[in-house]
């Protein structure tokens, strides 16, 4: 199969929600103006580079504002570390990054809590089911290859766009642990203690598709997931399933020998830990769990014209081939591969993938965060 046949698969069905009309509110701290060749505009209401004259309109409105605030993105997560670098170097844009390993709710909850404050997100990298229930709180922006995105990975109006996707995987410490063939192998006595899952699934998409991943493993279908409820019952009765949050530190310590996360995610720790100790990655052969996460800018920004040249440079082949050297698969990768700006090194160095991604579409994601919401923590303790 030729590469980009491998990697395309039916992509997230994320239908949009009913569209709500928005009242565009910016505080004090958040207008920014350029007067490039379009004239006077104010940023917060831009929906397009057009508003600001063009590209470089836009980056002198972004560098008149000097920063840019970032939620929710770990340095080892999707590149995210150098994704930054490369974006304060290219633009001389300072970025504050607050709570790196917050989750999707977090997110939204910052947005909520800090609007009309100088400290308040630009922009979140969210769950699409956290995307589409929190709408009202972004703001309406589509970049320049927003043609290239399919349809059903993007709002309409551009309130948010799907930026990249991975395939839920088993991370391990060989020196510690045997070799899982399967989710269920962690079942086994050999694991006690051992599993670590990557956030609450109720509020954590990589700990939400870890759940589906299970469900899959064990009978279960996008329209059900009790059985991956079940088998995570199963574990925290077995005493194997840890009560922590993973992270490289937690793996490098030898505190999480197994962890339940992105491939992305676990691909990173692997060359944190490189040399310390034998961290493999597996992803499941037929049993395999896709899911696109969601870009959007803050309605209530205040760096509006910053986060706006965030989402211009995360989608450009620079940026995206960043999430590609992370392990991510941006949305744009089919276009980057026809234009033939794709770094095929980068796509040389994934893992295989044996057997066809299950997505599951925003009815699904929702309906079963429903039933998570009234079923986890009584089942999980």
């Amino acid at each position: 199969m030729s590469t980009t046949g491998r990697f395309r698969w039916a992509a997230l069905s994320i239908v949009a929600v009913l569209v709500v009309s928005l009242l565009l509110v910016v505080a004090a701290c958040g207008k920014s103006e350029t007067t490039g060749e379009g004239g006077g505009t104010d940023a917060a209401t831009a929906t397009s580079v057009e508003d600001f004259g063009g590209m470089d309109g836009l980056v002198k409105a972004a560098q008149e504002e000097g920063q840019l605030n970032v939620i929710a993105l770990p340095p080892d997560w999707a590149n995210y570390g150098e994704i930054i670098k490369a974006f304060e170097a290219k633009y001389d844009i300072k970025i504050n990054s607050a709570q790196p390993d917050a989750a999707s709710q977090d997110e939204v909850n910052a947005i909520k809590q800090l609007k009309g404050t100088d400290r308040a997100p630009d922009v979140v990298d969210v769950g699409a089911a956290i995307a589409a229930a929190n709408e009202d709180l972004f703001a309406p922006y589509k970049i320049v290859d927003w043609d290239k995105i399919p349809d059903n990975l993007k709002h309409p109006d551009g309130l948010w766009h799907a930026d990249y996707t991975g395939y839920m995987a088993i991370g391990f410490d060989a020196g510690k642990v045997p070799a899982p063939t399967s989710v269920n192998d962690l079942l086994k006595p050999e694991y006690k203690g051992m599993v670590a899952l990557n956030g609450n699934p109720t509020q954590a998409a990589a700990g939400f598709n870890g759940v589906v991943m299970a469900s899959m493993a064990n009978g279960g279908s996008p329209d059900d997931i009790a059985p991956g409820v079940e088998f995570f019952s199963k574990l925290s009765k077995a005493g194997n399933l840890l009560p922590v949050d993973p992270t490289p530190a937690s793996v490098a310590a030898g505190q999480t020998p197994v962890v339940i996360d992105w491939d992305y995610n676990l691909l990173a720790m692997a060359k944190e830990v490189e040399g310390k100790i034998d961290w493999q990655v597996i992803i499941p052969e037929n049993n395999i769990v896709a899911a696109y996460y969601i870009q959007a800018v803050s309605k209530y920004a205040p760096h509006p014209a910053a986060a706006r040249l965030w989402q211009e440079f995360i989608y450009s082949p620079e940026g995206s081939n960043w999430w590609l050297r992370g392990g991510a698969f941006p949305v744009l990768y089919d276009a980057m591969v026809e234009a033939g700006t794709v770094d095929s090194e980068a796509v040389a160095s994934l893992p295989e993938v044996v057997g066809t991604p299950v997505t599951l579409t925003l009815e699904q994601q929702e309906a079963a965060q429903e039933y998570l919401l009234a079923n986890w923590d009584k089942a999980v303790q």
